[in-house]
């Protein structure tokens, strides 16, 4: 009965939102457009959220309990994606804001929700989802849109940018896939990380750039919680590699700094730090101990060597390891604003990388304490 209430509740709030154009109006006089597509894109992927757990039960798309290598216990649905695409998909075609930005990352995004959905459904290769992925990047690159990290006048200058804007998504698509490991950790890092994006946008009058973070973060937020600990659905590859994708493409479409091309590299890195950190280790790891030999192995492996799983080894709930992944998450993103504003003054700038480096040896040292911990379990158990 209180789902029927919620969900005539939001019904109306998306019709109001969708149907009386005053109020988008005067939240672009405002300058609270932002505000208005965060709430639709909220209301729409909350709304439709139970409708994807009824259909996975219907047609049999859950995720099954594995003892080796997932810790949830009791067949779970795993298309919660769908309502976050349809979220964020439905309020830009409402926003009707059809910029170069906003129309390239719609289509790229569209073709990597498809295929993830058709791997979450049939189970497609490897080799299938990377040609989405790569097919996806180079319409985003069309777009007039990719890493401008080489210099001027360098050989092969627009090769090389291509070459590194291809590897920024592909390894972040798959990297915020890679910590879909427990129950709300990546709905909850795409919220806080489309937060840190949407306030530096705002602050630098990127309102595009803030149109695409907000609706991203609402998209989120209404899927959250139902994907919190005991998460009644699951994000599916649809919903992280998804998300994944926006983050990795809101990097790169966005300006982060004036004529400073080492800050406006680093904000990007640091506020999506974490899953880039925890894909270094887990292949450095995974490779010195001979786990994966390829690329087609590093993206098939599935394994408890995560960061969320090096935490849960030490005892940790998953509450409070998500907590803690989100809280370090934030604090880098506070590191970026701090960067942006203080690149004048080199020594600043400076002690803030040294204070990233220390957190990231910290999360080094409990990433292999709870390796350790993990091999003494197996020890024990056997």
């Amino acid at each position: 009965m209180r789902l029927k209430i919620k969900q005539t509740i939001l019904a109306i709030v998306i019709f109001i939102f969708l149907v009386f154009r005053e109020i988008g109006k005067q939240s672009y006089l405002l300058n609270l457009r932002w505000l208005f597509l965060l709430i639709l894109a909220f209301s729409v992927s909350y709304f439709f959220t139970p409708f994807t757990i009824k259909y996975a039960f219907k047609y049999q798309i859950l995720d099954m309990p594995d003892l080796k290598r997932k810790i949830h216990k009791t067949p779970t649905p795993r298309i919660a994606g769908i309502a976050i695409y349809i979220g964020f998909l439905l309020t830009l075609l409402r926003n009707l804001q059809f910029a170069r930005e906003v129309l390239g990352i719609i289509i790229a995004s569209s073709i990597i929700f498809i295929i993830s959905l058709l791997d979450d459904i049939y189970s497609l290769s490897v080799s299938v989802r990377l040609i989405g992925q790569i097919i996806a990047t180079f319409i985003v690159i069309l777009f007039g849109y990719r890493i401008t990290a080489i210099p001027q006048g360098f050989p092969l200058e627009n090769i090389l940018e291509i070459f590194i804007t291809l590897f920024w998504f592909v390894g972040i698509t798959n990297a915020v896939n890679f910590l879909d490991g427990i129950d709300g950790l990546v709905v909850g890092f795409g919220s806080f990380c489309s937060f840190m994006f949407l306030i530096i946008s705002l602050l630098t009058n990127q309102k595009y750039v803030s149109y695409i973070s907000a609706t991203l973060m609402g998209a989120c937020l209404g899927v959250l919680p139902y994907n919190w600990y005991k998460a009644k659905t699951f994000l599916g590859d649809c919903g992280a590699n998804f998300i994944g994708f926006i983050l990795a493409s809101v990097s790169v479409v966005g300006w982060w700094a004036e004529k400073n091309p080492i800050v406006s590299l680093s904000t990007p890195v640091l506020i999506l730090s974490i899953p880039i950190y925890d894909m270094i280790y887990i292949t450095i790891s995974r490779i010195k101990n001979k786990k994966v030999k390829n690329l087609k192995e590093w993206l098939e492996y599935v394994g408890k060597d995560h960061i969320h799983h090096r935490l849960l080894n030490l005892n940790f709930s998953v509450p409070s390891a998500v907590g803690i992944i989100l809280l370090i998450t934030f604090c880098l993103g506070i590191y970026s604003i701090i960067l942006r504003y203080s690149c004048a003054t080199d020594t600043i700038a400076v002690m803030i990388l040294i204070q990233t480096t220390i957190i990231f040896v910290i999360l080094s040292i409990i990433m292999f304490s709870g390796k350790e911990r993990n091999h003494i379990n197996d020890v024990l158990k056997n």
